[in-house]
């Protein structure tokens, strides 16, 4: 039994009363055919009559300037409103955009990147840059002319001594070594013109207008960035002994970017291509009532492209003890004191009707619900409470009968006695 109470008021406050009155009993019925969201939640002003909504109570679209927080609230209508409450300007609107259903479906906005997605990350270009430094163990391809002039009776090891020309290696102590002829050289850590310019000087201590070329055998980096990269959940991905980059929130143009820069530090410009292999951060729910006895939620990974009658097919099909008419989709609002944007669904018409106009195409975030039976929640809720009276009943009863089969053994053998 719901009752309205009906105060002095303009014919407009009034009709904004009766709808945030009686929405909870209607909004089963609604079929919007705008893409103004069917909600059960009523705002500060109540709700205003939307033109697509043939049933029920739709509420609209609101754009308020921000910080506006009217303490009467607004009441909107097709051609905008304000409040003479609210310090600001409050503009109201209808849309006329339709939701995204079978048939007419949308694209998705970009991607977003999120932990724990799944990137495939290729880079190109695997060039180590000029001023990478070279570590000890590294090896170096070093070439002199003009040195020791070679003696052709001298042996082969005396005459290699004497020339420089082939690998040198790095050792662990951070000095070249170019034979005895011609000593150690420290160089590790440093760039490849720096160790030129260092061997260089070196060797004119020796030989008269010495001409050094010191190259890399192998110019690539050290690693190859190849393969999948699991967004971290601090957000970060890891590039092997380069480090990690920090891509949360980004789309794949930007974790281009930041990948590219961050490896122009150990390469020589880098090209790196981007792309998502495991869709692992953007899901929606399907959570079945259980009529009084919990609620079952459903997590399943979202790719763009699934409507009601698909998420329901993820989960082997409604519950026994669903209301069919009391299904809806809850889609998720940026702020925190939003009015609930709710979605119903006609499920035989999806079903048996093959229509389409509630069959709405689910966005990641959105909650799928479905109510269950009334009857049902009625009867689980009865059980609760009759549950513990029933208990006391049976304990009770068991406690009678124990005395009464006690009582009617002991006086079977009392009165049993007899004598010869």
């Amino acid at each position: 039994m719901l009752a309205v109470r009906i105060t002095k008021t303009s014919l407009r406050s009034f009709r904004a009363v009766v709808a945030s009155a009686i929405a909870p009993l209607l909004i089963s019925g609604c079929v919007s055919t705008s893409s103004i969201p069917v909600t059960t939640t009523a705002g500060p002003g109540g709700f205003c009559a939307d033109p697509g909504c043939t049933t029920g109570v739709c509420a609209t679209d609101m754009t308020a300037t921000p910080g506006c927080n009217s303490p009467t609230g607004v009441v909107c209508s097709p051609d905008g409103c304000g409040d003479a409450a609210c310090g600001d300007v409050m503009q109201c609107s209808m849309t006329n955009c339709e939701v995204p259903r079978e048939l007419r479906k949308t694209a998705l906005p970009e991607y977003r990147v999120e932990a724990p997605d799944v990137l495939l990350i290729e880079a190109a270009n695997n060039l180590r840059p000029a001023t990478a430094p070279v570590l000890a163990g590294e090896p170096l391809l070093i070439q002199v002319d003009r040195t020791i002039p070679v003696d052709t009776a001298a042996d082969k090891v005396a005459q290699a001594f004497k020339t420089i020309n082939g690998p040198y290696v790095i050792g662990t102590d951070g000095y070249l070594n170019l034979g005895p002829e011609y000593g150690k050289v420290l160089c590790a850590g440093e760039t490849l013109a720096e160790i030129q310019r260092r061997v260089d000087t070196h060797l004119r201590r020796i030989l008269t207008n010495p001409q050094v070329l010191v190259t890399l055998p192998d110019p690539t980096a050290k690693q190859m960035v190849a393969g999948p990269h699991l967004v971290r959940p601090d957000g970060t991905v890891g590039l092997g002994i380069y480090g990690g980059v920090f891509v949360a929130g980004m789309t794949l143009s930007e974790v281009k970017c930041a990948v590219e820069q961050h490896l122009s530090a150990y390469m020589h410009a880098p090209e790196v291509s981007v792309d998502v292999l495991g869709y692992n951060s953007k899901y929606y729910y399907v959570i079945a009532d259980g009529g009084g006895a919990g609620e079952r939620v459903t997590r399943l990974p979202s790719t763009g492209n699934e409507t009601v009658l698909d998420a329901v097919s993820q989960v082997n099909g409604l519950p026994s003890i669903a209301n069919k008419g009391q299904i809806w989709i809850a889609r998720p609002q940026p702020g925190c004191n939003c009015p609930d944007q709710l979605l119903h669904v006609d499920w035989d018409s999806i079903a048996r009707g093959a229509q389409t106009c509630t069959n709405y195409q689910l966005l990641p975030g959105d909650r799928l619900y479905v109510k269950a039976d009334r009857f049902i929640t009625f009867s689980t809720n009865l059980s609760k409470i009759t549950a513990p009276f029933e208990r006391l009943l049976g304990l009770t009863i068991l406690g009678n009968g124990t005395v009464r089969t006690l009582q009617q053994g002991s006086s079977s053998f009392g009165g049993g006695g007899g004598g010869f």
